[in-house]
């Protein structure tokens, strides 16, 4: 949310009403005025409220005025349009969603919440790309579409959580092909897939398929392992031990995921390694890159009628004074 004005040069308006206070006080008018042959009298008498408020019309006036030049700055909620030329590839993240990435490799977080981490970080250094986003347990389908509207993806992400226990598993391949599907009719020359999962293929169709789909379409696709090498403590329940914990072994099958990197072109990362999205990050920049014409359109919503509203109040509360508790005779 950004706040603007769309006429800021009328904001020295504003100086209008503290300049008709100075000028009053400056050039003050003279009253009318009653002679009487003494008034030491009225010395004595304690000041009423009346008297220390006779100028609060004046003051509300001048304040009103500069309300008014506030509302006809025109202030603005909202964020501006702007056209951003650039170069560009085409991305599809496949985000693993199955009950495995639950295990908490990297304590506190488990791994859905690092490769969620992951691919944040990664759709905020790719300013000129198209992004979209796949997840997948033993269903795959497009949770976002290609965009360039990063805050509208990152949005996405964070609200990505895991599936149904009916919908448990991982099927590697058919998230490649529905990441196949999203970018084939793509007009950019170089087309990714970022792969983020933890585990190994045991619903649909052979990742080695899918990635002969990906190569033949022209697309890379770079497969990123989200677990810990030296495993994770997962409680189980003994009837003579009670609750105790044992190390369990990642269950990823590497050679499956440097094989479909091997076929289309890519690489396969750890995202244990700090210096893996670097590598991501270079790799995809010695793509061949499209011209890229970003368009983001805002939406501002008008916020004169607040300040428009208080300077007629204000006017109005300073006639009503006049006209009755302060009211001048003659």
């Amino acid at each position: 949310m950004m706040f603007r004005f769309a006429y800021p040069y009328l904001l020295f308006l504003v100086l209008l009403g503290p300049g008709l206070i100075f000028l009053y006080y400056r050039i003050k008018p003279k009253s009318a005025v009653l002679k009487f042959s003494d008034l030491s009298y009225l010395k004595s008498l304690p000041t009423t409220t009346r008297i220390r408020l006779k100028e609060l019309p004046l003051w509300l006036l001048g304040l009103a005025i500069s309300f008014f030049a506030v509302a006809l700055a025109r202030p603005q909620y909202g964020t501006k349009v702007e056209e951003v030329k650039g170069e560009g590839v085409d991305i599809m993240i496949v985000l693993d969603v199955s009950t495995s990435m639950s295990l908490r490799d990297f304590e506190p977080r488990n791994r859905l919440e690092t490769a969620k981490n992951v691919v944040q970080e990664f759709i905020r250094k790719r300013p000129y790309d198209r992004i979209g986003l796949v997840v997948f347990s033993a269903l795959a389908f497009t949770h976002c579409p290609l965009t360039t509207d990063q805050q509208v993806l990152l949005n996405f992400v964070e609200r990505v959580n895991f599936c149904r226990k009916e919908h448990d598993g991982t099927a590697i391949g058919n998230a490649i092909a529905m990441g196949v599907e999203r970018l084939r009719s793509s007009k950019v020359k170089s087309k990714v897939i970022i792969l983020v999962t933890d585990g190994e293929n045991n619903r649909g169709i052979d990742p080695i398929q899918g990635a002969e789909i990906a190569k033949a379409f022209g697309i890379k696709v770079y497969p990123i392992g989200i677990y810990n090498p030296s495993g994770v403590l997962q409680p189980m329940d003994d009837i003579i031990f009670g609750t105790r914990y044992v190390v369990r072994m990642p269950e990823i099958d590497e050679q499956m995921m440097q094989r479909v990197a091997q076929i289309t072109g890519g690489r396969y990362f750890r995202a244990v390694d700090p210096k893996a999205l670097e590598q991501v990050f270079a790799e995809i920049d010695q793509l061949e890159k499209s011209p890229v014409e970003v368009k983001r359109y805002y939406r501002y919503a008008e916020r004169f009628s607040f300040w428009a509203i208080s300077g007629l109040a204000l006017v109005l509360l300073g006639i009503l004074l006049n006209e009755t508790y302060l009211r001048r005779i003659p």
